[in-house]
């Protein structure tokens, strides 16, 4: 086994309720290739381990006395720009999951979600994968009308490999072109889309109709 087998994902518990905390490290806990590195109560504290530790998921409670979970989303992002957020929350409102992922979230899960969707998205976002529970996709695509704006076909291409999890390496192995010519044409698709990372890309993309 190499080194590389061995590395852990790194991840940090932000929730109010020290009860769902306990419960949430159990679980990723369970599997070996997991590792939780802290576990704050509040949106501040998560900021504050977040940029200390630098782990590389950070699973984040959407509603908290104080600083939220957008509001730390954010924070995070800007002070540890490797970690990725996923929001866990019981809440499935609309606006709440496009304010999660304009803010930065690699996701969105729900509390009820299995031991093994948990895992999986702890595993997903930290390869970079966009992480959404399936009943939340289309409360998220209608989320907001706006108009299609025309992405090129070799963008349209690009994004959905991005949706179906490749990295930027793996598109480049796939469509035969360098992974900086696959930066440079993600980096025009986030601005003609008006986002700032890959996972708002797909999801605005997607929800424009633009990947069918």
């Amino acid at each position: 086994m190499s080194v590389e087998d061995t590395v852990a994902v790194r991840v940090l518990l932000a929730d109010d309720h020290p009860v769902v905390r306990e419960g949430l490290c159990a679980i990723l806990e369970s599997d070996p290739g997991i590792a939780v590195v802290g576990q704050a109560g509040s949106g501040e504290e998560a900021v504050t381990l977040a940029t200390r530790l630098l782990p590389d998921v950070v699973l984040l409670d959407l509603r908290m006395d104080g600083m939220d979970g957008v509001a730390a989303t954010g924070h995070i992002r800007r002070q540890a720009p490797r970690s990725k957020v996923v929001i866990v929350t019981t809440y499935e409102d609309d606006s709440d999951i496009l304010r999660a992922v304009e803010a930065g979230a690699a996701g969105y899960l729900l509390k009820g979600s299995s031991r093994a969707e948990l895992i999986e998205a702890v595993h997903s976002a930290a390869g970079g994968e966009t992480v959404l529970t399936p009943s939340l996709a289309t409360k998220l695509f209608r989320a907001r009308a706006v108009e299609p704006t025309p992405l090129s076909a070799r963008e349209c291409e690009i994004l959905r490999l991005v949706s179906q999890g490749l990295t930027n390496a793996d598109i480049g192995r796939e469509l035969f072109i360098g992974e900086a010519t696959v930066k440079t044409h993600l980096l025009r698709a986030f601005r003609k889309l008006e986002v700032s990372d890959r996972t708002a890309a797909v999801i605005t993309a997607l929800e424009r109709g633009l990947l069918a």
